[in-house]
């Protein structure tokens, strides 16, 4: 699933704190407001914040499609 800074955002995180992750982990900041990013790659970081953003956007579309 490609996470956007719209997902990130709908689940609490506000783009300068996104943007200063994505530079201690080494990520292209501008490709992702571009491109959106693999969840795969936010879930193997470990961080617990990135894994909550999945989990949440997963849940999210999830409810939109009509699952619960």
């Amino acid at each position: 699933m490609i996470i956007t800074i719209t997902d990130l955002r709908l689940a609490g995180h506000c783009p300068r704190g996104v943007k200063q992750w994505f530079e201690t982990q080494g990520l292209d900041f501008r490709a992702f407001l571009k491109d959106g990013i693999d969840s795969t790659v936010l879930t193997a970081s470990g961080c617990g914040m990135a894994v909550e953003a999945v989990e949440r956007t997963v849940a999210r579309h999830g409810a939109e499609d009509g699952e619960e």
